[in-house]
């Protein structure tokens, strides 16, 4: 409730409508302050279960996985019993397709929901019911070093919800592999148990692609693969990145032809750079934070401070971040952001639009940061 709270407000994006939560949008310099310990009014943390449950219908519009990123939903299990490693078929394929049944497949690793990404789903939509379908645990299996991800796991429904217009008014759907169950299957299984086991009627995937154990399988054998088993393939060009430091990049990492990459929405994020994360992803990026523990907060007048801790998903670097604004339903609240080593702080340009926030009984907490016509970053 906003009790009774004036809100000077701006217009604002119609994207900002699905939410009940916080938003905010970000860009430049200011000169950096202290911030006293005055607790907020928070709800009091539940048990458990209690607080999951709450959280649950809480923050719906987000997706699912906000309480527990790593988890995951009821279609992705489906997945990761349906596409096994074993050969044998135990159960006729009419009784195990799962819901992408004649859908049309995007093939990656969809980690930032770029526009290469979301050029997958349009070309995916034009050609029938589109689907996103990556794989979830290659960082553990490989052991590789875990990532903090892009994008928030409960925060990916809505901008698939984004995309709807670039589709058809259709949104794709996301669904994803446990990578251990898969991690053996040679390029020619992989596409056996997409046609046979999951039904689906195609596969579109980007140039540079690549599958089966070991990567051993590119485009090429994929193409050849879905003819074999009666797919429609259809193989993308990249989406470039115009970028002048494209060549900087390139020279680092050799899988970069200067194609969009979530490599290079780590690499503008680690910069600062939000004008060029938003280019990259053809939206704001969005933080998100969980609310849960009062005590891990702390407001004073106009300033809320939140621990990094709190952070479901990958923030710029440390630096002031000048004409933000927080989304609270149809109200748009200009303030800035602060990011320092330990903890992420917003400061509200009037104290009483700050009330609108504190006054609300919030559990989740978004920051959308830059668009095209923003200044940049202030570094600390």
């Amino acid at each position: 409730m906003l009790g009774g709270c004036r809100c000077s407000s701006i217009s604002h994006h119609s994207i900002f409508n699905q939410f009940s939560s916080i938003f905010f949008t970000v860009s430049s310099p200011t000169s950096n302050s202290s911030f006293n310990n005055f607790k907020i009014k928070l709800r009091k943390k539940n048990s458990s279960s209690d607080t999951s449950s709450y959280l649950s219908n809480k923050v719906s519009n987000f997706g699912a996985n906000c309480v527990r990123p790593k988890s995951s939903d009821s279609q992705s299990s489906l997945l990761s019993e349906t596409l096994s490693q074993s050969g044998t078929d135990e159960e006729p394929p009419s009784e195990r397709l799962p819901i992408l049944a004649g859908g049309i497949v995007a093939l990656g690793k969809f980690d930032a929901l770029h526009i290469g990404h979301r050029e997958l789903a349009i070309q995916a939509a034009k050609r029938g019911i589109p689907f996103l379908l990556s794989f979830v645990g290659m960082a553990e299996v490989l052991g590789w070093e875990p990532r903090v991800p892009i994008v928030a796991a409960c925060d990916r429904k809505r901008i698939l919800s984004s995309w709807a217009p670039y589709c058809g008014n259709v949104i794709p759907r996301e669904l994803q592999i446990d990578f251990s169950k898969v991690r053996n299957l040679t390029p020619r299984q992989f596409v056996e148990k997409l046609s046979k086991e999951l039904g689906v009627r195609g596969v579109v995937a980007g140039e540079n692609y690549r599958f089966g154990y070991r990567a051993a399988g590119d485009v090429s054998d994929l193409v050849k693969l879905c003819d074999e088993f009666g797919l429609e393939a259809y193989i993308i060009n990249s989406v470039m990145d115009t970028n002048q430091i494209s060549g900087a990049l390139n020279s680092r990492n050799g899988k970069e032809r200067g194609q969009v990459s979530s490599t290079r929405v780590r690499y503008a994020l680690d910069k600062g750079d939000m004008k060029y994360v938003s280019e990259l992803l053809g939206r704001s990026h969005r933080l998100v934070l969980i609310m849960e523990d009062q005590e891990r907060f702390s407001s004073e007048r106009n300033r809320l401070s939140a621990p990094k801790s709190c952070l479901l998903n990958l923030a710029p670097k440390e630096g002031v971040y000048e004409n933000c604004s927080a989304s609270i339903d149809k109200n748009v609240i200009p303030c800035r952001v602060i990011i320092d080593t330990t903890d992420i702080h917003f400061e509200c340009y009037e104290v009483a639009n700050f009330s609108c926030i504190t006054s609300r009984d919030l559990k989740i907490l978004g920051i959308d940061f830059g668009s095209p016509e923003l200044d940049g970053v202030q570094i600390l």
